[in-house]
Parts: structure tokens; sequence; C-alpha cells
């Protein structure tokens, strides 16, 4: 049994000698400093969150270089001086010295990492990290450097060199940290031999369950798995047992029969702990993976009660089985997405008692899973590798089918922002029940449910929303023409109502009246469709405009609503269009390629209330972008309550129809490039729940308005599910909700809301703004002077026209003449005039441009220098006190005599 004593005493030793001269400082500092070279990159101000995720990329290949350089004089220094022999003829077990020169480097080690939280400080200082987070991802880097020093410590036992010993050090070391680093795949000449083929695939996936790399991951998001746990434990546990059977060699020269067969007897004990290792690391991966520890503070990987609740109420005589299709090898953007998807279900398996049957089919491309999985309607994305020296395109799949008897639940793919836990339990609940609620959506213009379009002649599908819908409710597409059925929609969904005709907004109108919970969306400008915008007429019927056809039946009330919007309360535009800066300075990035009327909804904005905390539609939203959305507000004097959802900020405005439009080809519209914007600084209500007081008489009111339609267009699914332009959405989380809300059905919201918090950096967007809202003014500015230019040019164009109509000494004919010639002559100038104008605001508004980005790039460039800075100090302050505390000791340790001397 190992003396406690005496590995303490082997430890103090070692641990101390190594801070004894300045190169284990030096060694140190470069490490925390590389460290925040990779954290703070470039990239790490554009991608604008409060973590460490790129330095959780690279520490594996940053641990190659701290390792050795910590080990290479564990053994190598013994040995070089020949105090190894000395050690050895103490009474102490090798196991002993083993343990104590281990404990000695991973406190080393410890430190070093310790003063690597410099880089969470600088974190907090400038954002607002999850330090739940941070506590799993420091863990896991010391789990991960704990292993890799014990294959240091054998590098260094095998030569008294120390350069020797680092090389070696790095080579042992990256050994467990390249694996799992490429695709293991087996080549087209044997991939048509399953057996083969088969074997290569389940030898490339055990690689990389054996990668440090692969088992870090986890700790990265916040999660602390005890297989990763044992995982490290194990890569530990294999290289001190090599390093026992190295520093016990001096033992197998005694010449005994037993003794000269030692060499091949520990060879094959290393071989079978190689294979133990890599047999555990296949368990532990498989098995222990559902064994967690959420630290992140929205507990993202905990189950949540709803999840308990609708497991618990799937009954045995309704039993469902879910069948996950995922391939087995993916995408790097993919592998956290795939571990997250086998581990809730292994948590749906566990907790669903035999209730809940799961079948996790390992999909490999061209195989019967894939036509299986294809067949049940579960599609592939298709993903560029290179393999080979060849590009190849190949099938990924990640998805899902639910079923309970006949009812089904497709998820065709789990995508990076698809919430993995949520879709699980709401198909679960879906097919379990056997009674849906229904939603109903009202047919218009818009073709929401898809169908023939008589003005393009072309069919359209359905929009995304519906198929969503779908998932969790009976939907069903409403006529319009006819009175609405009262009791038999839980809900009524109805986008674009401003182009009904008179009968069809009697009837919605009727139906809002009955105190059925409808939602409605209408748009001043739809951006998926500007032709439908309520200032234009119906879309003829039977034919396109360059082909004729009937003209369309006039919109009720002349595409104003007004009958809608009285019954309701509130005041809505059709003609006016609402602007915000805040999408500019939220994603800085896009600031030259997105417009004002890009409204972003956001707390971030300055303005509190810009979601709703106290409604569950809106609580714990964190962004919502809208296109050319119109304004609500109650009327004075309506009894009716008014509960505001979404508000701009306060850097807004409006346009009015003719600012912003202009007439285009064959009787369609263009947007302005740069209208005239004035700011009201008002933060203007885009969307309000509105419903009746309880002890009110007469009609009973329970709607959600929302004055934009394009938040449900399909192009917001796909930012949802791919998080495409770094963008986190919450345009169908908003709608998806409110949809709930309305059933009464809410169980899901807060499963739905369920995901990391956005984490900026405050302080450097604080200092950025200044000089994006300059930039902005510089625009504003630049139009304006266009803009008064431009209506001077054509002041001094009308005070010749009335001129020459006043002169009295001119007949007719020499003034239409006359007035003919100025005209000519004034267009010529004016157009000239314009293009000068055109061509000095596009300088001026460039010249902002330029100024900006290298005031963004300034500030950003100046908060990096701080990182590289700030990360060293803290190891040279006690570098510099150790040296100083030294230089004090031998001062005292000189003589008195020697020192009088000295100074003689």
């Amino acid at each position: 049994m190992p003396r406690s004593h005496v590995i303490y005493a082997v430890f103090k030793r070692n641990f101390w000698s190594y801070f004894s001269g300045v190169t284990g400082y030096l060694f140190i500092i470069a490490f925390v400093t590389l460290g925040a070279y990779v954290a703070f990159s470039e990239r790490f101000f554009t991608n604008n969150i409060a973590s460490l995720d790129l330095l959780n990329e690279m520490f594996p290949w940053l641990l190659l270089f701290i390792v050795p350089a910590i080990t290479m004089n564990i053994w190598s220094e013994e040995r070089k001086l020949g105090t190894d022999e000395l050690l050895f003829t103490l009474p102490v077990s090798d196991l002993e010295v083993l343990l104590g020169k281990f404990k000695a480097v991973v406190a080393v080690y410890t430190v070093a990492l310790a003063f690597s939280l410099s880089h969470a400080i600088f974190l907090a200082s400038i954002g607002q990290p999850d330090w739940g987070q941070l506590i799993a991802v420091y863990f896991g880097y010391w789990l991960a450097g704990a292993a890799l020093l014990s294959a240091g410590m054998l590098a260094s036992a095998l030569t008294n060199s120390a350069p020797v010993a680092y090389v070696f050090g790095v080579l042992f070391a990256a050994v467990p940290v390249v694996l799992g680093t490429q695709s293991f795949k087996a080549s087209s000449t044997i991939a048509d031999l399953w057996l083969v083929g088969g074997l290569v695939d389940f030898l490339g996936r055990a690689l990389q369950w054996a990668s440090v790399g692969w088992n870090l991951t986890p700790f990265g998001r916040g999660q602390i798995q005890l297989g990763n746990v044992l995982y490290f434990a194990s890569i530990a546990a294999f290289f001190l047992f090599l390093n026992y059977i190295v520093i016990s060699r001096r033992r197998w020269n005694s010449g005994a029969p037993v003794h000269a067969a030692m060499p091949w007897h520990m060879l094959a004990r290393g071989l079978c702990a190689l294979v133990m290792v890599i047999a555990a690391s296949i368990f532990f991966a498989q098995r222990m993976e559902s064994v967690r520890a959420d630290l992140t503070s929205e507990k993202l990987y905990t189950l949540t009660s709803t999840t308990y609740d609708v497991l618990k109420q799937v009954s045995d005589k309704r039993p469902v089985t879910i069948q996950a299709f995922v391939s087995r090898d993916v995408p790097r953007e993919y592998v956290g997405k795939r571990t997250e998807l086998l581990g809730t279900l292994d948590q749906f398996r566990s907790l669903g008692r035999g209730r809940v049957t799961v079948r996790v089919i390992d999909v490999t491309p061209f195989s019967a899973d894939a036509d299986e999985a294809r067949a049940l309607g579960v599609e592939p994305r298709k993903v560029q590798t290179e393999r080979g020296g060849r590009v190849l395109v190949e099938d990924v799949f990640l998805g899902a089918v639910v079923q309970a008897g006949a009812s089904e639940v497709l998820i065709p793919f789990f995508d990076v922002g698809i919430p993995i836990e949520y879709e699980l339990t709401r198909s679960v609940r879906t097919v379990s029940q056997e009674e849906r609620k229904s939603v109903g959506i009202l047919d218009g213009d818009a073709k929401v449910g898809g169908g023939f379009d008589m003005s393009s002649f072309r069919s359209s599908p359905e929009w995304r929303i519906v198929t969503e819908l779908k998932k969790q409710y009976k939907v069903e597409i409403v006529p319009a023409d006819a009175p609405i059925d009262e009791k038999k929609y839980d809900v009524l969904v109805a986008i674009l109502p401003s182009s009904l005709n008179q009968q069809q907004m009697e009837n919605l109108v009727n139906y809002v009246k009955s105190g059925r919970p409808t939602l409605i969306l209408d748009d001043p400008i739809p951006a998926f469709n500007p032709g439908l915008s309520p200032h234009q007429p119906k879309p003829r019927q039977g034919g396109n405009p360059m082909m004729g056809g009937m003209p369309g039946e006039p919109k009720a009330d002349g595409g104003t609503a007004k009958s809608l919007v009285d019954l309701l309360g509130i005041q809505w535009k059709f003609d006016e269009v609402v602007w915000d800066t805040t999408m500019k300075k939220l994603h800085p990035e896009y600031a030259d390629v997105v417009r004002e009327e890009m409204v972003s909804i956001s707390p971030q904005s300055g303005v509190a209330s810009a979601f709703n905390k106290d409604n569950e539609i809106t609580s714990g939203l964190q962004e919502v972008l809208l296109f050319f959305s119109g304004t609500i507000q109650p009327r004075q004097g309506s009894k009716l309550k008014f509960e505001p959802l979404l508000r701009t900020g306060t850097s807004s405005g409006l346009l009015q129809w003719d600012d912003l439009v202009e007439p285009g080809f064959m009787g369609g519209i263009e947007i302005r490039e740069d209208p005239r914007r004035k700011a009201d600084d008002d933060a203007h209500v885009v969307a309000a729940a509105i419903t009746s007081p309880k002890d009110a008489q007469g009609d009973k009111i329970n709607v959600v308005y929302v004055a934009d339609c394009d938040l449900v267009s399909d192009w917001f699914f796909g930012v949802r599910e791919r998080r495409l332009y770094n963008l986190d959405l919450d345009n169908v989380t908003f709608v998806l909700n409110a949809v709930d809300h309305l059933s009464g059905d809410t169980s899901y919201i807060p499963l739905r809301k369920r995901r990391a918090k956005h984490r900026p950096l405050v302080l450097v967007e604080e200092q950025k703004s200044r000089f994006i809202d300059e930039a902005s003014k510089d625009r504003e500015t630049a139009a304006a002077d266009a803009a008064k230019a431009l209506d001077d040019a054509k002041a001094r164009f009308k005070e010749k026209v009335d001129a020459i109509r006043k002169d009295t000494s001119m007949d007719q004919i020499a003034k239409a003449q006359a007035l003919l010639i100025a005209q000519e002559e004034e267009q010529r100038r004016v157009s000239v005039e314009e293009a000068n104008i055109e061509r000095t605001k596009q300088t001026q508004i460039e010249k902002s441009r330029v100024r900006m980005e290298r005031q963004v790039n300034s500030i950003e460039a100046s908060f990096r220098r701080l990182a590289l800075l700030f990360a060293p100090i803290p190891a040279l302050l006690l570098g510099l006190a150790v040296w100083i505390k030294r230089l004090q000791d031998e001062s005292r340790q000189v003589p008195e005599s020697r020192r009088l001397a000295g100074r003689k």
C-alpha cells in the first residue's frame, strides 16, 4: 500500500524544483499567452459571444506545448545527474516515487491552468459569460492535461536528455490528440465488402471515441459526463502503467531466467493495457453518455418536467416508437448535435420504461438502412468532404420518425439550431394522444397552404409554418368565402387579412367577435411578395399582368382593414412602415448590407420592454427580425386590454408609402434605396395581445395582432435550423408560442425557449456602437444633403418656368417654345447635377463607412492587445516575487565577513 508521507515528500521535492529556475515560469507565460492569442482572435469578436469556444477547439493542440515542458525534466534530469540510483536505494517503492512525481507535475500544470484563469477574468470584464459552463470547461482542461502528463512522464523516463524528452513527449501526447481528427473510412475498393467496410468504419469510430478532442467537447458545452471523465482517467492509468514498467526495468538485469523473460512479459502487459483502454473508451462512449452533470446556467442538457410528464402519460396500450437514423460519421459542426441526440434518446429510453421504444440505426451511405430512412421521409443532408485527394459529396443522416399506432411525426433532420428535447417531446406527445387541438389557417392571397397560383400559373408548396404546426395540431386551411365555424377550431390564424374582399372580411370580423382565439398577421409591405401590399390592388385572376386576365376584386375597406382594426380598437396604417437602427448595432458586420427597415427586436436596443417579460409568449426571447413591418397602437377610449408584446428601439421612426416606394415595371413597385428617414425617438409597438376585460359585455375579443407577416416566412425557418449568418432568431418561437398561448396548451412554451442565453461582448459593443451611430448619422446627413441639393435644382427650374410664364412681352407661341427649350436645358442640367449629387453622396457614405470600419477594427484590436498583455501579468508578477525572494535568501546565507569583504 503506497505511503502518503513518502508520496508527499517526492511531490514536494519535484514541485518546488520546477519553480526554482526561470524556465518554468517562461513556459507558463508562453502557455497563457498562446491561449489568449487563440481565445481572443478576430473570429472571437466576430462571433460576439463571451465564451472560450475558440480555445476549446485548439486546446488539445496547446497541450502538446505545455505538457512536455512540464514533464521533460521529471525523470531525465534524475538520470542525467545520477540521482535516480540514489532515489531508488532509499526505502521507497517504485509506485510511491511514480505517484509522487505524477502528483508534482499535475500540481505544476494546475498552477499553469490557474494562471490561464485570466482568460475568464477578461471575459467577465467585457461580457457576461456563463460561469457554470466555464467551470466545466476548466475541469475538462484539467482532466485532459492530467491525462497527457502521464504520457509526457513516460517520454522523460526513456532518456537522460531534456530536449529529447520534450520531443518524445510531444509525439506520445500527440497520439490521443490526433486520433479522430480525420475521418477514418473504408476506401472505395473495399467498402463494397460489408464485413471489411463495417470493420473499418467501426475502427474509425473507435479512434474518434479514443481522441482527446472528442472527449473534451462536452466540457466545452458545460457538461461533465462520467464517460469522458473515465476516459481521461484510463489514459492516465495506461501511461502510468507503462511508466512503471520502464522504471522497473533496472531489476531485469539480474541474470535470473525469470528476469530474462521479463521484457516480453511486460510488453504483453502493455498491449493488454492498450486494448483495455480502447475497449474502455468504446464502453464509456456508448454506455456512460447519459450519466452527466449539467453546469450551464439554463440547464440546457437536463430534461424538463414537461418531458417527464409527457413520458409518464404514454399509455401501455399505445406505446411510442422512436426510430432515429444517425450517420456513423458526421462533419465537425454536427458532432455535438449527434452526441446530444444520442444522449437525449438514451434518457427517453430509460424514462419511457418500455412504453417508449428507441431504435437507433447507424446509417452508412448506399446501405439498406439509408433506403429505409428515405422511405420513411428522413432525408440526408448533402455534405462536401475530401478523401484521397478527391472532393466527395456524401449523405449525412440525422433525423427521426416518431410513431404510435397510425399516428406519425417526422423530424427530417436535427440541424444545429433545432432544440432536440423539444422536438422529441412534442412528437411523442402528438402521436401518443388520439385527440389533437385544431388550428385553422384562413385561406387568402398569401397562399400559406400552397396550391396553384392563377396569377403565376405555378404550384407553390405549403409554408413551413403549416408543416411545423402539423407536428402538434390538426391543421386545416379555412375557406374565407364562407362563414367560419366558431366551434371547429381552437385557434384561427389569419395572414395578410387586409387582402380579403368585403365578404371575406365580414366573415373574419364575425369570427373574431365571437371571442374565439385568433392570431392575425398583417403587413404594409410583405417582403415575400411586395405585390400583395395592402396599398396595391388584388392580383388579377386567371392570368398575370403580362397576359391579361380579370382584375381582382376590390379589397375590403380599400386595403385598410378598417372594420377589423376598428373592432380591435387599434390604429394600424396600411401605408406606414417602421424603421430602426438596432439591427446594425447588434450585427455591425452586416451594417453595409442591411436596411433600417430590417427591424431587430431585442432588449439590447436600449428598450427593456422590447419583449414583454410578463407575457409567456415573449418572456425569455432574445431577438426577432422583421422586414418592412408596420406598427400599431391602442385607440383613445378603447375598452379593450392592449398588451404590447414587441417594441422597436428608440432610434427609429416611420416612413410613409410614397417616401419608401416608387412605381416599378408593369405596375409593380420598387423600394427606394435610401429614403428620407427622420427619427422620432419612440419605441413603436409591432405586436400586441388584445383581449376583452373579464366583465366586458358584448363582443369577447381574444387576439394576438402582429403588424408583420414575414416573420413566418420560410426564410426564417432556414435561419433557425442552421443559424445562418450567425443569427439566432426567435421568429418561429414567437409565432408558435402565440399559437400555444391562444390554444391554452402552454406546456411547450418553457421547453421551446430552452437554449443558451445570448452573451454578447457588452463592453466592446458599447464602444463600437458610438461609431456605428456616427456612421448612420453621416449616411442620413449625406442623403438629406443630396435631397436638398436636388430640391434646390428643381426649385431653380420652377423659378425659371414661372419667370417665362409671367413674361408679358412674349406671346403664347414664344412662351411655349421658350418653356420647351428651358425644360430641355434644365433637364440636362438637373440630370448632370443629380448624377454629381449622387456621386458626392456615395463618396461621403463610403468615407463614413471606411472611417467606421477603421474605428471598429481599432477597438477590437485594442481589446485583443489588452487580452494578450493581461494574460501573462499574474505569472510575471509571481515569477518576479519568487526571484526577489531567492536573491534575499541567498544574500542572508552569505556570511557577514564575506559581505564586508565584498564592500571593501
